[in-house]
């Protein structure tokens, strides 16, 4: 799915012309990187807003037109007014066909309530990490990683090492270790007890 919006260079800069803009319905930008300069840019605040609810927004190349030229983009960074629903600033990075990037993809869990750990144990299938951090060419960005705890039994946790990434991803490790993905917690229910709560779960 190609996610695409309309941008327009923004000549004024500084606080009071930011300002300005949104008062009018628009929010400032930044498009930067790939060896050219930055462009200060003008969106539409209400188009971006509705977009950046959508998962794939935060995890996909975009295509942003420019002065009637299509750039390739990810989200980088976004400010937000502490306590509106407001969307101060936007800085997106241009991205290179034949260059590895790295952008966290959200993890998505799936089979968890099928799980030995939750239909036999009674547990409960908590998710430690949301997100993870990988690299890979424009071209191979999944939208999320899929989590498969079909097979997690009690005092068993998935680790890292043990995803599946799609042909062309590969993990950016920070630290130490092998972190924990998805671990079991005892709840105290037994082997048929509770099905409801742990099917909610």
């Amino acid at each position: 799915m190609q996610i695409e919006f309309k941008a327009t260079k923004r000549v004024d800069q500084g606080t009071g012309a930011s300002r300005r803009l949104r008062r009018a319905g628009q929010l400032p930008g930044v498009i930067y990187g790939a060896n050219k300069d930055a462009v200060a840019i003008t969106l539409d605040h209400n188009e971006l807003y509705h977009m950046m609810r959508k998962e794939a927004f935060h995890s996909s190349v975009l295509s942003v037109e420019l002065e009637g030229a299509k750039e390739s983009v990810i989200l980088r960074d976004t400010q937000w007014h502490p306590f509106k629903t407001q969307i101060l600033h936007l800085d997106f990075q241009r991205v290179s066909a034949t260059e590895k990037m790295h952008l966290k993809v959200p993890l998505h869990f799936v089979n968890g309530e099928i799980s030995p750990a939750v239909k036999l144990g009674g547990g409960m299938i908590s998710h430690v990490v949301t997100e993870i951090d990988i690299a890979c060419l424009p071209k191979d960005l999944p939208e999320f990683i899929t989590v498969d705890l079909k097979d997690l039994e009690m005092d068993q946790a998935v680790h890292v090492s043990q995803l599946t990434l799609p042909a062309g991803v590969e993990v950016v490790h920070h630290g130490e270790g092998d972190p924990v993905v998805a671990t079991v917690l005892k709840t105290g229910a037994g082997a048929g007890e509770g099905e409801g709560e742990e099917a909610s779960a």
